[in-house]
């Protein structure tokens, strides 16, 4: 069951790209903006829209991790945004100073991809914001591309029909017909299936074009071998051109949405239809599922964003583990780990923990070195951000299994205390709780109500040395129960 929970009509003109993060939604149109929405409540955040384009702003998309998002327009430009606060970090100018039609993230982060009008399709490295590498489609404006979930390949569509297949060096690896009128959007899912012959894994990739069609194909994405390419099924519903495509998130639905005004909702699978939204007035340009949780986003040249809420069975919408107490972690399945992961943000990741068989146990085990060397994430910011999570995770096993003692505990937020400080009182807290406290204008004190004669906070080391010396014991008594 689809229903449509909100409608955004904000922008002055036809909307043409919705985008996702963890926590907002960016919407982007002919009217020279980007809109940033809190998924909250939808409602628009204090820094949009977001001005910088001088022409039409055909697509945007939010990094990994959702720190970035990324514009481009007929103004020849990509564009880079800071999502805390809406501040411009990087202007990239296509070299041929095209109307640039398509930009997307690697899965994490280490480049972002523009392709344009003219065909150029160009490889910004997201640490210098530099140009990396460039190329050109053979034929046609490049309108389409997605990323391999590990990262190491591309694919682009264009006008004139083609797939390519790019490596991350710009290498062409490969290129097919897919739409005898011209390709419109591609994208790839992030979970492999098996062929159920071989014993390969490959990736659903969809794409959809001016022939009315919606068309499923696997690929594979092989070191040695190169990629491989086979065609799976043609989706049909759409009696007009279809604009957009997206997966949800576990690949087993996907949405298109067409010059039909309509909205289909495939099983992916079997190709059945499981919904047909059709409340846009005039063509639909855009689509997209959120990553974790059960919303889906339709955009129009009606001006409109309809936002949609239905029934699934995501890992992340549906199976999230809600209390890890629930199941001991080093018990938890693959699955477990993927809506694990899905709740904490790190979506993009669960392909690569999947294909490495992380359950419970190896999530518990991981170090900056099997992240590195192993999994080969190369983004210490990334790296970092695991291993605070599965740090969190240890100490959320803790608290469940045994009682804490009561002095290691914050006295404002009752949570175990990782950065312990001394006010003035005399009391312990945990730094950011009694800094948030003295920042909201209370210069009294937490535990006795009396006036804090200085703000001045000293770090309680004897304290932290106590509560890590605790958690280690507590871990190695775990391990052997």
């Amino acid at each position: 069951m689809a229903t449509l929970i909100h409608t955004l009509a904000d922008h002055s003109d036809d909307v043409n790209c919705c985008a996702f993060s963890t926590s907002l939604l960016a919407t982007c149109s002919l009217d020279k903006t980007v809109r940033i929405y809190s998924l909250s409540d939808f409602t628009e955040l204090s820094y949009s829209p977001l001005k910088g384009h001088t022409y039409a702003v055909h697509c945007c998309c939010f990094s990994p991790l959702g720190h970035l998002l990324a514009s481009c327009s007929t103004d020849g430009t990509t564009m880079v945004w800071d999502t805390r606060d809406g501040q411009v970090l990087a202007v990239l100018g296509q070299p041929s100073g095209s109307p640039v039609r398509v930009c997307r993230f690697s899965p994490e982060s280490t480049y972002l991809v523009s392709g344009a009008a003219d065909g150029s399709v160009v490889l910004w490295n997201m640490q210098s914001l530099k140009l990396y590498r460039s190329g050109t489609v053979k034929d046609g404006s490049l309108v389409a591309c997605a990323f391999s979930p590990n990262g190491n390949c591309f694919v682009t569509g264009s006008s004139w029909g083609d797939i390519t297949i790019w490596d991350d060096t710009m290498r062409c690896l490969y290129n097919e017909k897919a739409h005898d009128l011209g390709v419109t959007c591609c994208d790839i899912s992030s979970q492999p299936i098996s062929d159920g012959e071989h014993g390969s894994r490959y990736f659903q990739m969809a794409s959809c074009g001016q022939d009315n069609k919606v068309k499923v194909w696997l690929i594979l994405f092989a070191d040695s071998l190169g990629v491989e390419l086979r065609y799976k099924c043609t989706l049909s519903g759409h009696s007009a051109p279809v604009l957009a495509c997206a997966f949800s998130y576990d690949g087993q639905m996907l949405v298109s949405g067409s010059v039909d005004k309509c909205v289909i909702i495939y099983e992916t699978n079997t190709g059945n239809i499981l919904h047909t939204l059709s409340q846009h007035t005039r063509y639909v340009t855009t689509c997209v599922f959120a990553p974790c949780t059960a919303l889906l986003a339709t955009g129009s040249m009606d001006k409109t964003v309809n936002i949609w809420q239905f029934d699934s069975k995501q890992p992340c919408a549906g199976n999230t583990v809600e209390n890890e107490s629930e199941v001991a972690v080093q018990n938890w399945s693959e699955d477990d780990v993927s809506a694990w992961l899905c709740a904490q943000g790190l979506t993009d990741l669960v392909g690569l923990f999947k294909r490495n068989n992380i359950d419970g146990k190896e999530l518990l085990h991981l170090t900056k070195e099997s992240l590195t060397n192993e999994l080969k994430i190369e983004s210490l910011g990334l790296r970092s951000k695991i291993l605070q999570k599965i740090e969190e995770l240890r100490m959320k096993m803790v608290s469940v299994s045994v009682a804490i003692p009561d002095e290691f505990l914050c006295p404002i937020t009752r949570e175990l205390m990782k950065e312990p400080v001394i006010a003035a009182d005399g009391y312990s807290y945990e730094k950011e709780a009694i800094e948030n406290w003295i920042s909201n204008k209370r210069r009294s004190s937490p535990m006795t109500n009396l006036p804090l004669h200085s703000l001045m906070l000293t770090p309680n080391r004897t304290l932290k040395m106590a509560i890590s010396r605790w958690l280690e014991t507590q871990q190695k008594y775990g391990e052997t129960t």
